[in-house]
């Protein structure tokens, strides 16, 4: 075993603490040293005058490592060799040649690289950074980052650089930083948390943060109207940090997660089933995954087998160009109709035909294209020798020497789409120029007359951090390049995965990110094969108009019932969270969308109601007028003579006005209208009522004269002081002491009643003063009662026909009528309220009526024999 497996077991004690390469170095110190090795001993190693080391996942299948603690632990190397990773190490090396041959970048110095595998493992990350930082020394006197110089290096047998071009992932590169603080430059972390100056001060990355790829897919969540969304995430802090960025971008925007499932490469065959399983149970049709290619390759084969084809995948930049997911018939089904963010697509003049040139006889200490050539060609393009007897490919049989990867379609050789490629290129392009900026010797008028600038032999990491820091350059290919802090300014692609003509996906470009701005070609995308057109995810379908939401219990705002507004209240849009009530004069239609103008109701001579009582109400008067007629011709008949012949004229003249104000009553309200009606009714009444009392007190003032002593009696109660009874009695009532007052100062006006519910509402007399209406009506019972009491008492007088009787039955009738009135009057609602007041008017004068006319007019006119002087006198 390896001297550095214990370093890292020491490094990995320290795991709750930061320690600095300085407290790393008093470890390692303490311990026998050996040379530094590292889980495979390939690597791509060119020497220079300055170094850059490299590390980068090119395997991505682990060993098997068994810790049982009895023994110390053995690292074997990892296996299953990475396209696109192999891709990116030759992209650097491709930059660092392109630097040596330029006249204008680190003219005079060499620029040299060591390149390790990390096999996207953190042990292993950690291990080849020890190796690259501290170099491969047998000596315990082991040079920092800090105080690098390839002087020391020579002198102490080591390779250690300056800066490294990685980590390839957020964690690998927190674990460096948190470990040994490197200068270096990420290609692929993408974590917000790495962009703190404060924690991690030696950190620069060419990609940009995750937090504008969220806000991309954020963007497109709102834009889509997609408010039931289901994540699928990488249990690691690119995950864990996209859906946080994701929720607090989409927060109080109507966007809620269904659920949130979770890939772990170390199980990720069961957390691929367990995610698959999620997606098929829910409801959610569009699915966010932020994972790495390899994972969601596993997801989408179990998702293939239990037949889930009818979703659509929001992609992250980690697999949205991934050519193995593209080129899977596997996950085509599954995955067609992808949008996703990828990393700005570029092209580097001269790097394809770089990639064609590559050979391994030209690179024979070249291990990875080596192996590349072994999988790709099925050859060994070098002789067996004892180190690899014992290897499989071994039995490789030799190449021939004529191949070539001039015409191979391979990912490898694919440059048409360079992202993180294209990453690395700009990383590597930024190490120059900070290296330039640093190692450039401007002339200084100094007072001693020299210049001090640094060598490549003395490069310290401080110095160079500060340059890097400040590089402000344009690529060959016309890139401008700054850091703002640890990032640079973000750009991104945003793609689609369309079926091309040979049924194979492919990536079609449908718009750009530039920071936080999105531009998108909504017309270019095609969505999964099952919609056709723009997929729906809601927990709930947008409530319609005319209602409003209501949450359920227990479950995401996302989720929600659909109540329809009360009477009265509206709402006009989709996904109201309420409903407006409508201003009092209007009311909500039948939808329940909008408020209309309230229709006004009234008793109207069209309706049946008010045909019905106009009828009873012109019989009455007919029946009236046809009475009057009867007694105006029998008028010196005894029954008319006896009975108060012009009392009588004057009664059913009263019952006429009685039945005619009914009318007024009915039809539209009117100002004129609402204060003759209730002084008509007023009128009527009190003339008929006083007609009543008047003839009672005549009846027993005439009885009362017949005693001794009380002849002088009917002297008070002639006909002139019948006509003047009347008439004081009538005007008590007739506006001069009530009803002037009252209609003068608060009458009756034409209102609406909106407080009752309904589109229809009631045009009526609202009474302003509740007083003055009482009073009317409280003058005409005070007549009727002292008449009936009046007529109550004279009902037993000796005559052969007293009126009195008649008087007392009509006057009970008059009074239950109206003490029935009262309450029905209250309860009734809208134009009902009037209909009862003119039943009221109309059955208390047809009693009247009746009660008082109907015998004599019986007599009279079928009688005849009994409408006689000596008939009326006997007892």
């Amino acid at each position: 075993m390896s001297q550095l497996s214990r370093i890292f077991t020491l490094i990995v004690g320290f795991g709750g603490r930061e320690l600095g390469l300085g407290g790393v170095l008093q470890v390692v110190q303490a311990l026998t040293c050996s040379q530094w090795s590292t889980p495979t001993e390939q690597g791509l190693f060119q020497d220079g005058h300055v170094v850059v080391g490299g590390l980068f996942n090119l395997h991505y299948t682990p060993p098997d490592t068994a810790n049982n603690f009895t023994q110390q632990s053995h690292y074997k190397a990892c296996t299953g060799l990475e396209n696109l990773p192999l891709q990116y190490i030759y992209a650097m090396v491709f930059a660092v040649e392109e630097i040596n041959h330029s006249a204008a970048l680190l003219p005079g110095v060499k620029l040299g690289y060591h390149i390790r595998d990390s096999c996207a493992l953190h042990p292993w990350t950690t291990q080849a950074a020890l190796a690259l930082v501290a170099g491969d020394s047998a000596s315990c006197e082991l040079a920092t980052p800090a105080d690098y110089s390839a002087e020391t290096s020579e002198e102490k047998g080591a390779a250690s650089v300056p800066l490294i071009i990685g980590g390839a992932s957020s964690n690998a590169a927190k674990i460096l930083l948190g470990t040994l603080s490197p200068l270096s430059i990420s290609y692929t972390a993408s974590c917000p948390c790495l962009s703190d100056r404060h924690r991690y001060p030696t950190f620069f990355r060419t990609m940009a943060s995750d937090i504008y790829q969220a806000q991309a897919l954020a963007q497109l969540v709102l834009r889509f109207n997609w408010t039931w969304i289901g994540a699928v995430v990488a249990n690691n802090d690119y995950g864990h940090v996209a859906v946080k960025v994701f929720q607090e971008q989409t927060q109080g925007k109507g966007v809620c997660l269904a659920f949130v499932e979770t890939l772990q490469r170390e199980t990720i065959v069961a957390d691929a089933v367990r995610a698959a399983r999620t997606i098929q149970a829910s409801t959610a049709r569009v699915i966010l995954v932020f994972s790495w290619y390899t994972d969601v390759g596993h997801l989408f084969r179990q998702l293939q087998k239990i037949n889930v084809t009818d979703r659509q995948f929001l992609a992250s930049e980690a697999w949205s160009t991934s050519e193995v997911l593209l080129k899977d018939p596997d996950t085509s089904t599954v995955a067609s109709g992808v949008v996703g963010v990828a990393i700005a697509s570029q092209h580097i003049p001269g790097f394809d035909r770089f990639l064609r040139g590559l050979n391994p006889s030209l690179r024979p200490s070249d291990k990875f294209l080596q192996e590349f050539w072994e999988e790709e060609f099925g050859c060994s393009p070098s002789p067996p020798s004892s180190e690899t007897s014992g290897d499989l490919n071994a039995s490789l049989p030799p190449c021939s020497g004529a191949e070539s990867l001039e015409g191979v379609q391979h990912p490898f050789t694919d440059t048409s789409h360079l992202r993180v490629t294209y990453n690395v290129y700009l990383a590597v392009y930024a190490a120059a120029n900070a290296l330039h900026s640093l190692l450039s010797c401007p002339i200084h008028n100094s007072p001693s007359g020299t210049s001090h600038c640094t060598s490549p032999k003395g490069i310290k990491t401080t110095e160079l951090l500060q340059h890097l820091s400040k590089v402000n350059f344009t690529t060959p290919q016309g890139k401008h390049l700054y850091f703002r802090g640890a990032d640079i300014p973000a750009m991104y692609d945003l793609i689609n995965w369309q079926s091309g003509t040979d049924g194979t996906l492919q990536l079609v470009l449908i718009g750009a990110v530039a920071g936080f701005d999105l531009q998108l070609n909504e017309s270019e995308i095609e969505w999964s094969a099952k919609y056709n057109q723009v997929p729906v995810s809601v927990c709930s379908e947008s409530c319609p108009p005319g209602t409003r939401k209501a949450n359920r219990k227990g479950e995401p705002l996302c989720c929600f019932d659909c109540i329809p507004c009360a009477d009265g209240e509206i709402s006009n849009t989709s996904g109201s969270l309420q409903c407006d009530r409508c201003p009092p004069e209007f009311w909500s239609n039948d939808g329940r969308t909008a408020c209309v103008p309230r229709q006004l109701d009234f008793l109207s001579f069209n309706e049946t109601l008010g045909v019905a009582l106009t009828a009873v109400a012109v019989s009455g008067a007919v029946v009236t007028t046809a009475v009057f007629v009867v007694f105006l011709h029998y008028r010196h008949t005894p029954m008319v003579r006896a009975n108060n012949s012009e009392l009588s004229f004057l009664l059913l003249l009263s019952l006429k006005l009685c039945f005619l104000c009914s009318l007024v009553f009915i039809g539209r309200p009117s100002v004129w209208s609402c204060r003759f009606q209730q002084a008509a009714f007023g009128i009527s009444f009190v003339l008929c009522v006083s007609c009543l009392q008047v003839k009672t007190i005549v009846v027993l003032a005439a009885f009362r004269s017949a005693r001794p002593g009380a002849g002088a009696l009917m002297k008070w109660f002639g006909p002139s002081q019948q006509r003047g009874s009347v008439c004081i009695f009538t005007c008590v009532q007739a506006r001069v002491i009530i009803c002037i007052v009252w209609l003068s100062l608060s009458p009756p006006v034409p209102q609406a009643d909106l407080d009752v519910p309904g589109l229809q509402v009631t045009l009526e007399c609202a009474m302003a003063s509740v007083v003055g209406f009482s009073l009317v009506l409280g003058y005409i019972g005070l007549l009727a009662c002292t008449c009936l009491l009046l007529a109550f008492l004279a009902r037993k007088l000796p005559d052969n026909f007293n009126e009195a009787k008649l008087i007392t039955f009509s006057m009970l009738i008059f009074c239950a009528v109206w003490v029935a009135f009262v309450p029905a009057y209250i309860s009734s609602p809208g134009k009902y309220s009037v209909a009862v007041e003119i039943f009221a008017i109309l059955a208390s004068s047809y009693g009247l009526l009746f009660c008082i006319f109907a015998p004599k007019c019986f007599i009279i006119l079928l009688r005849p024999e009994k409408n006689t002087k000596k008939h009326l006198m006997m007892r």
